[in-house]
């Protein structure tokens, strides 16, 4: 498995493709590569029995591809949360180090982290980890691209990207904030949103807004 096919699999796990159907277009922006790319990439893994494809209805991982995305998601996650928890790394920093060091870590290392670690949910920035037999809490997959004008919801968290989160951290967006979309600008131009605990507006790009998801204002999220 080439680290590229393991990208995959974990973004359109992260977009809710074990559990419903993601589009190439979803995938483009998560990855940040072009949509030709995808669908090469998506016939590949069809071919290998990792996902469904079902032309103009969307992507979903098939219940092989399920099991390896899940194994993928706990080590890194698991690993992104000691380097924030236990050595105080920036969220923004983490990923490179926990994508090197998910591919060094056997099932049985990964089981004495999550021990060490108290079982975490939840990984720094929203994402949940999945137990050892692939069960997990269920999230959000409704993104803020998707949100109407005038809603209020919960940021509940971010894609696992070390741009966007450095992008979102400098525009000020946090995970648990509470916001009412404003606006969405056309022609792919930014939503605009108002965070209610202090009146500030912000403007988060097109393409930030296809990487972060909301939860109903009501929902508690996780700390």
């Amino acid at each position: 498995m080439t680290p590229m096919k393991e990208d995959y699999l974990k973004i359109i796990f992260e977009l809710g493709g074990g559990r419903k159907k993601v589009s190439n277009k979803e995938i483009s922006l998560g990855l940040g590569i072009a949509a030709g790319s995808v669908t090469e990439m998506i016939t590949k893994l069809a071919d290998e029995g990792l996902v469904e494809h079902e032309p103009y209805a969307g992507i979903a991982l098939t219940e092989k591809g399920g099991r390896y995305a899940a194994e993928l998601v706990r080590k890194h996650r698991l690993w992104e949360t000691f380097l924030v928890d236990k050595l105080h790394y920036n969220m923004t920093d983490v990923h490179p180090e926990a994508e090197i060091l998910e591919h060094k870590t056997s099932d049985h290392l990964a089981t004495a982290l999550d021990d060490f670690l108290g079982h975490p949910a939840y990984c720094p920035h929203g994402g949940v980890i999945p137990s050892a037999n692939g069960r997990f809490t269920n999230i959000s997959h409704r993104l803020l691209a998707e949100g109407e004008d005038g809603e209020e919801v919960i940021i509940e968290r971010f894609l696992d990207n070390h741009d966007l989160l450095t992008y979102l951290s400098e525009i000020g967006l946090r995970l648990r904030d509470h916001i009412k979309i404003v606006k969405h600008e056309p022609f792919e131009g930014p939503v605009v949103v108002e965070r209610l605990t202090d009146g500030q507006t912000l403007n988060i790009s097109y393409k930030a807004a296809h990487n972060v998801f909301i939860a109903p204002k009501d929902k508690e999220v996780a700390l």
